[in-house]
């Protein structure tokens, strides 16, 4: 009760001050400041609208990439906070950083693209508290299951193949302790007695039943990936032939020739929505508005889209992926409906307060716990 007394009145308080910081929102986008710091998921500052970018705006970008939602709060955090002006946040570290007073209130209204947004995504919990937006949602996706076809000549339908004995040795998965939602996903099919409604909200006795799925699975792995670009290379060198990935990572082997089909099993899956966010500290806060208004301008949303594989929060990139790849919106879901949305469980930051009113849920510390006593 203490600690819920606590929450209370750190939500309170945040919520007061919000408010306050929301009042001192900037009117205006003035000229570019000359940089741009940027910390991004790899493959989300690309050349192709980067340097059209730099052209237009004469902000220079330097970009720092990282491979896990926890790698990106940290290097956020780091300098206290001074070494970035945006950074591109996924659902289980936007509020961590919003609550850590890391990222500041953005004013929707110097953001033409932000009316444009799917319904879902212009106000979502993980980017937008007590009214006030912090964000601008920015592209979304599915982790898919992946595989070599030449190795693995049945597609698989299930998230069983990456828990098979048959495959050991040859099984890679992310180096992330949000993974446990997908072990949590696949037991909530599988083993209905437990109970798991939502694999962000685990009880002890249920997080204990992942932890158990994923310390008979620690022997078959190969290695847990950080990085897109590590799991990657482990696909093209034969080292791994099944495994959670992204699109990204499907879309970039194939364009390399290697044999590798990627699917969203039965049991469905989890999945990412993220957001550009402004540090509180942006020395170059001009430069951040610019950036952001240029990554959402329907042409760039589609550049990102079919480069990563992924979804643009912006309805009208559709008629421009189409353009650009014929068939691609409907592809990859740019004219989804809510329907389709729901079906995803997307990241979102596990707190002790589940959905259902109680109050036993066990937090993103304890997720990270329990992944670390998985790797022992």
């Amino acid at each position: 009760m203490k600690g819920f007394s606590a929450l209370l009145l750190a939500t309170c308080c945040t919520a007061m001050m919000a408010q306050a910081q929301a009042a001192d929102l900037p009117t205006s986008v003035g000229k570019g400041e000359g940089d741009l710091n940027v910390v991004a998921w790899e493959g989300y500052a690309d050349d192709v609208w980067v340097k059209p970018f730099e052209q237009q705006s004469g902000c220079k970008v330097h970009r720092k990439y990282v491979g896990s939602s926890d790698e990106m709060v940290a290097l956020t955090r780091m300098g206290g906070g001074k070494g970035f002006d945006v950074v591109s946040a996924s659902g289980d570290a936007a509020l961590r950083l919003i609550f850590g007073k890391n990222v500041q209130p953005v004013n929707i209204s110097l953001i033409p693209a932000y009316g444009d947004l799917m319904p879902e995504l212009k106000e979502p919990s993980f980017n937008t508290v007590k009214g006030v937006h912090y964000g601008i949602s920015y592209e979304w996706g599915p982790n898919v299951l992946m595989w070599n076809t030449k190795t693995i000549t049945t597609a698989p339908t299930s998230w069983s193949v990456i828990y098979d004995k048959a495959h050991a040795g040859v099984i890679t998965v992310p180096d992330n302790p949000i993974q446990i939602a997908d072990a949590a996903l696949y037991l909530s099919h599988t083993k209905p007695e437990l109970g798991i409604t939502d694999p962000y909200e685990l009880t002890q006795p249920q997080m204990d039943a992942v932890v158990s799925l994923l310390k008979e699975q620690r022997p078959l792995v190969k290695k847990y990936w950080a990085l897109a670009s590590d799991e990657v290379d482990l696909f093209k060198s034969g080292d791994a032939q099944v495994g959670a990935a992204w699109p990204y990572q499907a879309n970039t082997l194939r364009a390399a020739n290697v044999p590798v089909q990627d699917t969203i099993p039965t049991e469905g899956a989890t999945g990412w929505a993220d957001t550009w966010m402004i540090s509180t500290h942006a020395e170059h806060p001009n430069c951040a508005y610019l950036w952001i208004n240029h990554v959402m301008t329907p042409k760039v949303q589609a550049q990102q889209a079919l480069s990563f594989g992924e979804t643009p929060a912006n309805t009208k990139a559709c008629a421009e992926m189409d353009t650009m790849q014929p068939g691609s919106c409907k592809q990859y879901h740019a004219d989804a409906s809510a329907a389709y949305f729901s079906t995803i469980k997307f990241w979102k930051t596990p707190v002790k307060q589940c959905g259902n009113g109680q109050n036993n849920c066990l937090d993103y510390a304890a997720w990270q716990r329990a992944w670390q006593q998985v790797k022992q």
